[in-house]
């Protein structure tokens, strides 16, 4: 049975009304997709990164500049990807001096808070590469020299999944680095018609303010660390995640980093939703955005299921997966 610890009514409000701010601020302007913005959101104040794979014109560079702007005194930069984008254009590099006769190191714009890697996979490997460090240990190594990146740091990388031509595949390892993948997709109807009306004028991004500072998005991840995880509850995330290694249809799965961000992901979701515990269904609803991209289908199972939408064939592995490794009985109403 799983513990779950006495209500506290006050633990996590305060963190869980900023939060609130947060995501209803970026909703402003990015309309009818609060699953898909809470998701963002939850791979932030949990220390990871996004990678966004969706068609043009889905306003995936209007919520990483939302995002940026909601923050008081946070940066935005934003890194367009081309064949020809060399590693030092992303982490800066050391120019010599001519008065001082000195190098000066001149910052790429991955010193920023908010980063947007626009059309990550047509930029070359070697350029793709230059990103690892950063997003990894949340600093670049420039002539030997390492150079801390600013708190919060945030990627926030999108690829266009029907274009491939003249593009360059992330590879696992990059790929392994992103807390989760998720996609915005296109709007309903009438949220359409509310995005043009509200652009009669100019953008209402323009108009956005901030709505917290960098000290309440720290205080944010902390309290992210405080959120309760039974410890039936992580054995589950385990075997969950190392059922993806033996589960039928697929050839790798998940690496460690997957169980950690699937823990860490859980967290901050329980904490959007105003717990301050994490559920099984935490779990359920983060496997496929922080799993998925990490687990690697076979060339027969991908043959066998090609009617079908990458994500529901991820879906079709969950549920083998949840076979595997069932979640542990619970003592409480989702």
């Amino acid at each position: 049975m799983v513990r779950v610890p006495s209500p506290q009514p006050d633990a996590g409000a305060i963190a869980y009304e900023t939060a609130a701010r947060l995501l209803g601020n970026v909703e402003r302007v990015v309309l009818g997709k609060q699953t898909e913005i809470a998701l963002v959101i939850a791979a932030m104040i949990s220390g990871g990164h996004v990678l966004i794979e969706d068609v043009p014109g889905t306003a995936k560079t209007i919520l990483a500049r939302a995002l940026a702007q909601s923050v008081d005194g946070a940066t935005f930069a934003r890194i367009q990807c081309t064949p020809d984008l060399q590693p030092t254009d992303v982490t800066g590099l050391s120019i010599f001096n001519q008065v001082t006769r000195e190098f000066e190191f001149r910052p790429g714009p991955v010193f920023a808070n908010v980063v947007l890697v626009d059309e990550t996979n047509r930029a070359m490997p070697r350029t793709q590469s230059a990103l690892l460090e950063a997003m990894a240990e949340a600093q670049v190594t420039v002539d030997g020299v390492t150079r801390r990146l600013p708190t919060p740091f945030l990627v926030l990388a999108t690829e266009n999944p029907i274009d491939q031509e003249g593009t360059f595949p992330l590879p696992e390892a990059q790929l392994d680095r992103f807390a989760m993948r998720t996609g915005l997709g296109y709007p309903q109807e009438d949220e359409e018609v509310s995005i043009v009306l509200a652009q009669r004028h100019g953008h209402p991004i323009d108009e956005l303010d901030a709505v917290i500072d960098n000290e309440e998005l720290q205080a944010l991840q902390r309290a992210v660390e405080d959120v309760y995880v039974d410890e039936l509850l992580l054995r589950w995330i385990v075997e969950l995640v190392r059922a993806t290694r033996r589960a039928e249809g697929v050839a790798f799965g998940a690496s460690v980093r997957g169980s950690l961000m699937l823990e860490r992901t859980a967290r901050a979701w329980a904490l959007l939703q105003g717990r301050g515990y994490v559920v099984p269904a935490d779990v359920e609803r983060l496997f496929v955005p922080v799993l998925g991209h990490r687990i690697l289908l076979t060339s027969s199972y991908l043959a066998e299921t090609r009617a079908l939408r990458g994500e529901e064939a991820l879906a079709q592995v969950m549920a083998r997966c949840l076979e595997l490794a069932p979640p542990p009985a619970s003592g409480w109403e989702p």
